[in-house]
């Protein structure tokens, strides 16, 4: 693997941030002894690390089932045409849609592979029929249904 590290990452912050990573509820006293630095010196680091950009949030990990969105569906949507505009679109489309929880711009059959969450076929089956076949400019959309999760949202490794 390459060892693309920032500059501005010592050993030290990088600890800091793979086990935020694990535990983003770790108090500031448990880090700094995992790290072993002063709670004030890993207070100090762990705000640098908020202010430029590397933690972006600290959230839940809520599971899906419980809350109704245990279905998930990848759909890969496919333009009419490849320019900026249409791009665009889709993209603003894309953000006012709370279901979609990811939308990736990629290379290859499609031009941009959804993961949307829903609670069952039914609920993709209205999702669909009034949302992404109104989608601006779209000409296909495959959807696959996920079987089984076997990894998902795992941390990064670095």
């Amino acid at each position: 693997m390459k060892d693309s590290s920032s500059p501005d990452l010592d050993a030290i912050d990088r600890r800091i941030l793979q086990l935020l990573q694990g535990n983003g509820r770790m108090s500031n006293a448990e880090l700094a002894e995992r790290v072993n630095v002063s709670a004030a010196t890993c207070h100090r680091r762990t705000q640098r690390l908020f202010q430029e950009g590397y933690i972006r949030s600290v959230r839940a990990d809520i599971d899906p089932v419980k809350v109704g969105l245990g279905t998930i569906a990848l759909v890969g949507v496919v333009l009419d045409r490849s320019t900026p505009e249409s791009f665009a679109e889709l993209e603003a489309a894309v953000k006012n849609m709370p279901m979609v929880l990811d939308c990736h711009l990629v290379a290859g059959d499609f031009d941009y592979l959804l993961k949307i969450r829903v609670d069952d076929m039914a609920d993709f089956n209205r999702l669909h029929a009034e949302k992404l076949i109104a989608f601006p400019g779209v000409r296909q959309a495959r959807t696959f249904f996920v079987i089984k999760e076997v990894k998902d949202n795992a941390p990064l490794a670095f």
